[in-house]
């Protein structure tokens, strides 16, 4: 591994790592997830999985069903750019989990060229998706120092 390279990886699971840390703070109860999206080595945004603002924070119902309109960590991340004077145009999204079909879409329109993730969703349909736009996809098991 070059020595550009070996820094990239050591960036890659330190903010991997940073994400985990924003997974705790989602409230949902079947799965938190975090994002947070570089670019120039800058941190511009950063999001959870959780109910839209205004919202009572609590992803599930009764019955342990997760709401439709809670927001993915992705989403609420990219979301938060589009409010500000920023762009996602070739920045890097660090992800605890890779993304759905509906957050690759968002992804891919958002300008994003390269996706980190810890762990892979089920239904692998997202990466395959973002792959054939011609996204780089990274895929680190192990975030530890």
């Amino acid at each position: 591994m070059s020595q550009t390279a070996s820094k990239q990886f050591k960036y890659d699971k330190a903010y991997l790592r940073l994400a985990e840390s924003w997974a705790k703070l989602s409230q949902c109860n079947r799965k938190q997830v975090g994002a947070i999206i570089v670019k120039d080595e800058i941190i511009i945004s950063d999001g959870f999985n959780g109910t839209p603002a205004g919202f009572d924070n609590c992803c599930e119902d009764e019955n342990g069903l997760t709401h439709w309109y809670v927001l993915h960590a992705e989403a609420n991340a990219i979301l938060k750019v589009a409010k500000s004077t920023n762009n996602c145009k070739g920045a890097t999204l660090y992800l605890t989990h890779s993304p759905c079909r509906d957050c690759s879409k968002l992804v891919l329109q958002s300008g994003i060229k390269r996706v980190v993730y810890k762990e892979a969703y089920k239904d692998p349909a997202g990466i395959d998706f973002l792959r054939n736009a011609g996204l780089e996809m990274v895929h680190i098991n192990d975030i530890d120092e």
